[in-house]
């Protein structure tokens, strides 16, 4: 596979501070997510993934904590852990009725490729928890530039099963680990329109005394 991005440079190699970019400012001022509905074939390769989780790693992370890490959904993985989902669902939904079932099992076969970003804070008493799931949620946003950046639309999603207790055991959670978002990448079947966006005088203050 060719590469889409260069390779990390040398730990200590002088690097630049900023980079001006036409494309990449175009980038985020045109960043649209997929409709989940709308994810299809193809979607990256495994060794494609691997590379835009590599890219999706480089955001601040203070203390070098690492507090962060992917489980991947591919091929006939994503419809073994949807009847996981199914299954758990029917154990605490009471309730549950046989559509309820069934759209839980597809949840995964909605796109090509899930990606499970894991917020795994370390309380080492110096760095807060709040900031390490912090950087947690910018390694989902890069992973959603970089997958755009690629060719690959994408949508980041959390749903139910992203705070279901059981479904935190069947993805190997610890205690303290949590979903920061599962990442569904593939090529959208339509292009998605503009959506409303934050009314930027309603949000922005300047500090005074």
């Amino acid at each position: 596979m060719t590469k889409r991005f260069p390779p990390a440079p040398a730990i200590a190699t002088p690097m630049l501070a900023t980079r001006p970019s036409e494309e990449a400012r175009q980038l985020l001022a045109l960043r649209r997510s997929a409709g989940k509905h709308f994810i299809g074939e193809p979607g990256p390769t495994p060794a494609a993934v691997d590379e835009l989780l590599e890219i999706a790693a480089r955001v601040p992370d203070h203390r070098r904590m690492t507090p962060w890490r992917f489980i991947v959904f591919e091929g006939d993985t994503r419809a073994e852990f949807g009847q996981e989902l199914a299954r758990i669902l029917g154990e605490t939904k009471s309730d549950a009725e046989s559509k309820d079932l069934l759209e839980a099992a597809g949840l995964f076969l909605r796109a090509p490729v899930v990606v499970a970003v894991i917020s795994s804070p370390k309380d080492d008493g110096r760095t807060p928890v709040w900031e390490q799931e912090l950087s947690a949620g910018a390694v989902c946003y890069n992973l959603l530039l970089a997958a755009n950046a690629s060719g690959w639309a994408g949508a980041w999603l959390s749903e139910w099963p992203a705070f279901d207790a059981k479904v935190a055991d069947a993805l190997g959670l610890s205690a303290t680990e949590r979903v920061a978002g599962f990442m569904y990448l593939g090529t959208s079947k339509i292009d998605p329109p503009e959506r409303g966006r934050a009314n930027m005088s309603e949000i922005i203050t300047r500090w005074s005394r």
